[in-house]
């Protein structure tokens, strides 16, 4: 009959399988590493309270697919939480602390990336919706956006607390993992196949969406009028969406990968080697996110710069006018419905869809 160790420490399940807590994580290296991941983490906390005030604040990012962006900035900087507990509870700590506190610990860092991994589904799921009616943004209405939001929190919460509600290895030692001293090698092996099964998903999604919008371009183009950036803009918002998947597949994938060896037990793999390095790496794609947005979105660059200067202005006694950004919105709105108004008159071939 097997036997549970609730009542245990973290270094009973450490010892047992021999995983390295204290040799690389001790002295001027554990400080540099602490310091470096709380510079990231004020980054990401700031970074992305911007994102979510910019489509707070301008109504052209009233729409779901910003919604949406926004949830995502929400997954980032709930990463940045989950950061900043695994910083005070790793490293020596690791092996005083009690089996729910780490589970808590690991339960926050997988709830953020299952998170992100939805969000991106459910994204793609709204760019397909829109690209196949030929439209900048999708009719979901509000309430099913919300819905959708509310899901994806749910099912990342439920797939973080899954060990702590029994799928975990306290009872059967025998098949603990090395890197998840508590974790059952099956739940991780589960937990990688499937995200990473998403994965390739959402990326064949993808490239069938921009290979779509590719070519129904090139079909318009000779046929509609205005200014080219007029066409381009929903090949612009596929290229922030692909760029922030092609971020999160470069940051995660390494990381899942040793998780999987790991999970399917390879001993002579030297997963304990690497897994800092890769964890560091998948922290960055929260920091990266942001910077997409900026650099990918001309409109969100703008009302982070707005904002920015209010604030400066406020410290300085000023109020700037509002004017511009209601004339920009209203513009930007304008022509909108124009390239919309020009699909649907010039491409016969699209009302049939």
């Amino acid at each position: 009959m097997n036997v549970c160790h609730y009542d245990k420490r973290m270094d009973f399940f450490y010892n047992q399988s021999n995983s390295q807590t204290e040799d690389d994580w001790t002295g001027t290296k554990l400080i540099l590493v602490l310091c470096f991941g709380a510079c990231c983490c004020l980054f990401i906390f700031a970074s992305n309270l911007l994102v979510i005030a910019a489509v707070i604040i301008n109504k052209r990012f009233h729409y779901p697919f910003y919604y949406l962006l926004a949830n995502l900035a929400a997954a980032d900087f709930f990463a940045g939480i989950a950061y900043v507990f695994l910083m005070f509870h790793t490293g020596p700590v690791s092996k005083t602390l009690t089996v729910n506190r780490w589970f808590l610990r690991q339960g926050l860092l997988d709830t953020s990336m299952t998170a992100s991994l939805a969000n991106l589904l459910v994204i793609a799921v709204e760019r397909h919706i829109s690209i196949v009616r030929m439209r900048i943004h999708s009719n979901l209405t509000k309430r099913r956006v919300t819905f959708l939001i509310f899901l994806i929190w749910a099912i990342a919460i439920f797939m973080g607390a899954v060990p702590t509600l029994g799928w975990n290895c306290i009872c059967n030692i025998t098949t603990c993992s090395s890197l998840a001293p508590i974790y059952s090698r099956s739940f991780l092996t589960f937990w990688t196949v499937s995200n990473l099964a998403v994965f390739v998903i959402m990326l064949v999604v993808y490239l069938r969406i921009y290979m779509y919008v590719q070519r129904k371009t090139n079909v318009l183009s000779p046929h509609t009028t205005g200014s080219i950036s007029r066409r381009r803009t929903p090949i612009k918002l596929m290229k922030t969406v692909m760029a922030v998947l092609g971020a999160f597949v470069i940051c995660w994938t390494p990381g899942m990968v040793v998780i999987l060896l790991d999970g399917l037990n390879c001993t002579k793999c030297g997963v304990q080697h690497v897994k800092r390095w890769f964890l560091l790496l998948a922290l960055m794609n929260s920091i990266m996110n942001p910077v997409i947005y900026s650099f990918k979105d001309e409109e969100m660059w703008r009302t982070f710069k707005k904002m920015i200067c209010c604030l400066l202005y406020k410290r300085r006694g000023h109020r700037p006018s509002r004017m511009s950004s209601t004339v920009n919105s209203t513009r930007s709105n304008d022509t909108t419905s124009h390239y919309l108004e020009e699909v649907n008159n010039h491409s016969p071939t699209l009302k049939k869809i």
